[in-house]
């Protein structure tokens, strides 16, 4: 009985696994080729694979109901207003900046996107494919939610719509502000339409509003379904093209050259180029506030809980305390170098032989001061281009015709993950990383242990992580098989082996650093895929990140300090 049984999920997570490939080899083909149409025929394999996969992120696409948990990931992650948009142009930094037209943001992605007409949104790509990838799935998401709403509200060949349809095209189209009977009974037809009941529309309608758009939910069910309806009725499909210059560009390490070549010309300009240089991958905020927060507050805030204050320093409110810190930063040995390469990525390097240690939490390290290392602190990377900006990072630089070589001590990379064993808030230390879809594989020495953590009040895993291509690529059944066979996977995340990948070429092989640089991996549980109810669809970590995010920033800290 066990072994059949063992049979049935094993061939699930093989599935699983040959779709991920599918769609990782679908969207490189469509990419070269410059243009596709997400539900023609071009489009076909990539929303049949997205359907064997049905991953967790998207809950319910593989049913007739429409997924509403999903729709919001999807949505905060793409410009506003992609729902009306029949073509999606993907395409370089190719100086719509400079224009008229007005950048969009989404609230969840740094990307920058332009409403080119009524028809067309432009979405800027600087991060390299694993953005494209990114994009493409969740377009190929809300392609299949949309022709799930016209299938239920068309019928017959000539395109007559139900009541319920009617009433949605009247609420939406009415420039009016709607009252709450008029929503209410918007509500009930678009549920209808959704396959949802009446409660779970009224909880999601207000995480989907914003200020301009307060009805914004029903206006992206009824763009959906419209452009839907005129695909299947006029065959008038949406269309996704990638710019020629996209295409020419694109591996060629652009933005991260510019980003590196940026860093390197500020380290030289402060005399910090030959000093011993500790690079840390991490958000903007946890290094500075570990150096300065304890000096910068007031005597009575300064007794309480440390982990209290970086609390406070972490809610949005506090502008004007945080404001404090980096200002107090900025005057004790602190360059702040924000991106404009199109990298996305902010920098800040820290002058340890500016910093009175005396004044902060690290006070028995004023004797550290000796080697008088730089602290360089970079933001997250996404995916692949986690390889781009390191890798031209840890390139010698040329002064007056001279090769100078970065005296890279250590490399630490803090960053969030989805943990398969534990919760919410939990901390991962890798031992290797394994690259999804194949059994490439990065084993490395981490200075950080589990034991240098065991005392810090939140549990802790060891073992190997795997780096996959989307986090919103994976399912349960893929999941439990990393976890449960011999390759012990404790978590996932994207950027690990792009990383390592980094670092082993230019201290192994390209000896651009030296070979015995220290590595330091650990990551945070952002979710817990495996749960249902914690997956990354079920929001942020709210106040549960502050304390892992500080305990291995104060340990990698330790650790350079006292290397």
């Amino acid at each position: 009985m066990s072994t059949t049984k063992k049979k049935q999920g094993r061939t699930r997570a093989q599935e699983s696994s040959s779709a991920i490939e599918r769609m990782y080899i679908t969207m490189r083909h469509l990419f070269n080729r410059g243009f596709y149409k997400p539900m023609g025929v071009s489009g076909e394999t990539l929303r049949e694979a997205l359907l064997l996969l049905r991953p967790e992120i998207y809950g319910s696409i593989g049913e007739e109901k429409a997924e509403l948990e999903g729709l919001l990931y999807v949505i905060d992650r793409l410009p506003q207003g992609i729902e009306e948009c029949t073509f999606i142009n993907l395409t370089s930094d190719e100086g719509y900046a400079n224009s008229h037209f007005k950048t969009i943001v989404p609230p969840k992605r740094r990307r920058n996107c332009y409403r080119i007409d009524d028809e067309q949104m432009n979405i800027e790509i600087t991060r390299g494919r694993s953005e494209i990838y990114d994009i493409l799935t969740h377009l190929t998401f809300l392609f299949v939610e949309s022709h799930k709403i016209s299938k239920r509200v068309i019928i017959d060949e000539d395109g007559s719509t139900v009541r319920d349809w009617q009433k949605l095209e009247n609420a939406v189209l009415n420039k009016q502000k709607l009252s709450q009977k008029e929503r209410e009974i918007a509500i009930t037809h678009t549920a209808n339409i959704l396959g949802r009941t009446f409660n779970e529309l009224t909880v999601a309608y207000p995480k989907f509003a914003t200020e301009s758009q307060p009805e914004r939910l029903l206006h992206i069910v009824y763009w959906l379904g419209k452009l839907a309806i005129e695909e299947t009725i006029n065959n008038t499909k949406r269309t996704i093209t990638f710019s020629p210059v996209l295409r020419e560009r694109l591996g060629h390490h652009i933005h991260g050259e510019v980003w590196a070549d940026t860093i390197k010309s500020t380290l030289h300009k402060n005399g910090l180029l030959e000093r011993p240089i500790h690079i840390i991958s991490a958000n903007m905020h946890s290094v500075m506030n570990s150096l300065f927060a304890k000096g910068v507050l007031k005597a009575n805030e300064a007794k309480k809980d440390i982990f209290q204050t970086y609390e406070a320093l972490s809610d949005s409110n506090n502008g004007a305390l945080r404001s404090k810190v980096e200002k107090s930063a900025l005057q004790n040995g602190m360059i702040y170098i924000p991106d404009t390469s199109g990298t996305n990525i902010d920098v800040q390097i820290f002058d340890t032989d500016k910093i009175d240690f005396s004044k902060t939490d690290f006070k028995y390290l004023e004797e550290a001061k000796e080697n008088k290392a730089v602290i360089f602190v970079m933001d997250y990377a996404f995916g692949e281009q986690a390889y781009e900006t390191l890798d031209e990072l840890l390139k010698p630089v040329t002064v007056n015709d001279e090769d100078i070589h970065l005296n890279v001590k250590s490399i630490s990379i803090m960053g969030k993950a989805g943990i398969l064993e534990g919760g919410k808030g939990d901390v991962m230390i890798p031992t290797a990383h394994i690259f999804e879809g194949t059994a490439d594989n990065y084993p490395f020495k981490n200075e950080l242990s589990k034991n240098d953590l065991l005392d810090c009040g939140v549990s802790v895993y060891e073992g190997t992580m795997v780096t996959v291509l989307g986090t919103s690529l994976q399912n349960k059944e893929i999941l439990k098989f990393f976890k449960n066979s011999t390759w012990n996977v404790i978590g996932l995340e994207m950027e690990g082996a792009h990383y390592q990948k980094a670092i082993q070429a230019a201290s192994k092989v390209r000896k651009n650093i030296n070979e015995d640089v220290k590595v330091r991996y650990a990551y945070y549980a952002s979710d817990n895929p495996l749960e249902t109810g914690s997956t990354l669809a079920s929001g942020g970590l709210g106040t549960s990140g502050v304390k892992p995010t500080y305990v291995i920033t104060r340990k990698i800290l330790e650790q350079i300090f006292n290397s």
